[in-house]
């Protein structure tokens, strides 16, 4: 009998106990971005509570995205030229990086997801299993700024063991909104000069790449300030630092040639204006000048390169002038170089299908490097 209470009691404080709120469900298995064999991508996004999730892709305009049962948004693009590309999330007017993505495209403002295409080892910007160079990554205090900045430096494969051997310099320039690692990370500039090194394409060289804000208030807006003073600013700044700071601490650092016709200079946008307005107005510096798809700004160029004329053909072993056709920056361009020639100036004219876009960016660099220092 005072088993049957006990069991009793047991069941009806059991059935006394609050049922458990039940668990929300699972979110489902997210793969993205799927990178198919007929080179067509997916990507997808997981997001319960979004009403519109758009795509922004860096080789074209957003594009909207489809939800499925699941809350899963997703889209299958075109086939896609082997390449790399970035893109991004924007759920309900909010951007965001592929939470499935570790392959990043680091910007000042913003973080994108990039994605791989993979194409035959002959494309430059391909790891492949040729030798490989080395990055180095270098700190220090910018008086020239007032900030404390960063730089990266290519040595090319051989640079440890070849000790006796001394290299030229490319001063390469990222463009607004990126910070110094961009042309390492989605410029893949070390695979090209690899590729290109280990071809017999290019002389073996060292590559610059530093931080492109001569303003801090420039680094604050990414470099879309719309103030002439802060741009006059910046761009004075900047190559107070590339003069006084970062060469100099190159050449101290690194076994590299100093004469003028074992330094290069070049950029894209940003870095593009940079590397004409201080290579064209320091030719006993450089005498190679690249710049791809070159941000002009009020295109005063009789102010800006005041001693410019035909005599500087004595100096200038190249002047490359590249942009995309359907970069909105191409008239800019155009208009340059026409100015170039009214002054009696030599350029090569370089125009390539394409957008504002490091597609383009990659190709003008794997142009522009196999010229340099012949």
């Amino acid at each position: 009998m005072k088993c049957l209470v006990s069991l009793l009691w047991f069941a009806a404080a059991l059935a006394a106990q609050p049922t458990p709120a039940s668990s929300p469900a699972a979110a489902p298995s997210v793969i993205s971005p799927e990178v198919h064999p007929d080179r067509t991508v997916t990507f997808r996004f997981y997001s319960p509570g979004a009403k519109e999730v758009l795509l922004t892709r860096e080789w074209g305009p957003p594009v909207p995205m489809q939800r499925d049962g699941q809350n899963i948004w997703s889209l299958t693009t075109e086939p896609l030229e082997p390449d790399y590309y970035g893109y991004s999330f924007v759920a309900d007017g909010v951007g965001l990086a592929d939470p499935k993505n570790l392959e990043t495209k680091t910007e000042l403002l913003r973080l994108y997801s990039m994605v791989h295409v993979p194409g035959p080892a002959s494309l430059p910007w391909e790891s492949g299993s040729r030798p490989h160079g080395a990055v180095h990554h270098h700190f220090y205090s910018s008086p020239a700024v007032g900030d404390n900045r960063d730089y990266f430096v290519y040595t090319p494969p051989g640079y440890e063991t070849l000790t006796g051997q001394r290299y030229p310099v490319l001063y390469l320039f990222h463009g607004a909104g990126e910070i110094a690692p961009a042309w390492t990370t989605q410029g893949r500039a070390n695979f090209i000069l690899d590729n290109l090194i280990a071809q017999g394409k290019a002389k073996p060289m060292i590559v610059v790449m530093p931080l492109g804000y001569g303003a801090p208030e420039l680094a604050a807006s990414g470099g879309a300030t719309r103030d002439p003073a802060v741009r006059d600013r910046g761009r004075k700044g900047f190559r107070e630092a590339l003069f006084n700071e970062i060469i100099p601490q190159v050449e101290q650092n690194y076994r590299v040639l100093t004469d003028r016709r074992s330094r290069a200079i070049a950029g894209l946008s940003m870095g593009g204006t940079q590397s004409l307005y201080t290579g064209l107005n320091a030719l006993d510096r450089f005498a190679w000048i690249g710049a791809f798809s070159a941000g002009l700004g009020t295109q005063d160029y009789a102010a800006d390169f005041p001693k410019l004329d035909q005599s500087a053909n004595r100096q200038i072993d190249l002047l490359w002038v590249a942009c995309g056709t359907e970069d909105t920056l191409i008239a800019g361009n155009r208009q340059l170089r026409e100015w170039l020639k009214s002054r009696g100036v030599r350029v090569t004219e370089i125009e390539t299908p394409g957008i504002h876009s490091w597609m383009v960016f990659r190709r003008s660099l794997a142009a522009f490097a196999p010229l340099l220092f012949r």
